[in-house]
């Protein structure tokens, strides 16, 4: 894994004098072991889409039943609850790499800074991620979709809005980048999380997904990929 950035320590700078780093270290990614094997003993048995259409992320992925969400699409939902970029990176191979997707839309980030990780830490592990991609997959897209408000991480709001705000600048340098902003709509006129989520006050009901879904539709359409 490539170097982060990092943040100042200014207590630790007080009493030594120099700077100290401090990030939140990357979990375990084989805690989602028994997950990649269910993922890769199903493509052993059965045949995916040229040209896919793929989505990876964490659980607002594995609970978007995306395939219903754009009926006749070549989609591709390889979701991992609890994921992090780091984990998405670790196993590229196995859900990412192997399905030579035309364009994959990556929802990563929430539970990285939910965890302790800063805008700066999802920001480079988002370009080390978008690097393999496109070393790999060079006419390939890779559409960022905005890391969501909550009712449940809205003290982690502003350090997930910066990292949105990181992604999408460098995002709309690219040509092969896209942004998608799937936030917005979840933000009432007094810009709080509006009541589109489940019990937990993080993952998304009914209401939450149509409006992911008519946001993010555009993107399966077009070529234009900043939001």
């Amino acid at each position: 894994m490539q170097l982060r950035s990092c943040i100042l320590v200014f207590v630790a700078a007080f009493i030594f004098g120099t700077p100290v780093c401090a990030q939140a270290p990357d979990p375990d990614p084989e805690r989602f072991a028994a997950s990649i094997a269910t993922f890769s003993a199903w493509d052993s048995k059965n045949s995916f889409p040229e040209n896919a259409l793929l989505f990876v992320g964490s659980s607002s992925i594995r609970f978007w039943p995306t395939a219903t969400a754009f009926p006749g699409k070549p989609i591709i939902n390889r979701g991992f609850g609890g994921s992090e970029m780091s984990d998405v990176i670790h196993f590229y191979e196995q859900v990412i790499r192997p399905y030579s997707p035309r364009r994959i839309f990556l929802y990563a980030g929430d539970n990285d800074i939910a965890n302790g990780k800063t805008a700066t830490q999802v920001f480079a592990d988002y370009k080390e991620l978008v690097g393999l991609v496109t070393a790999d997959f060079p006419g390939s897209l890779v559409i960022f979709i905005s890391i969501k408000p909550s009712k449940q991480r809205w003290d982690k709001w502003p350090i997930m809005a910066e990292a949105n705000r990181m992604v999408r600048e460098y995002a709309a340098r690219h040509e092969d980048l896209g942004y998608a902003d799937l936030a917005t709509p979840l933000l009432d006129r007094n810009g709080k999380p509006k009541d589109v989520f489940v019990d937990d006050g993080l993952h998304l009901n009914q209401e939450g997904y149509r409006l992911w879904q008519e946001a993010l539709a555009p993107f399966l359409e077009t070529g234009d990929f900043i939001d």
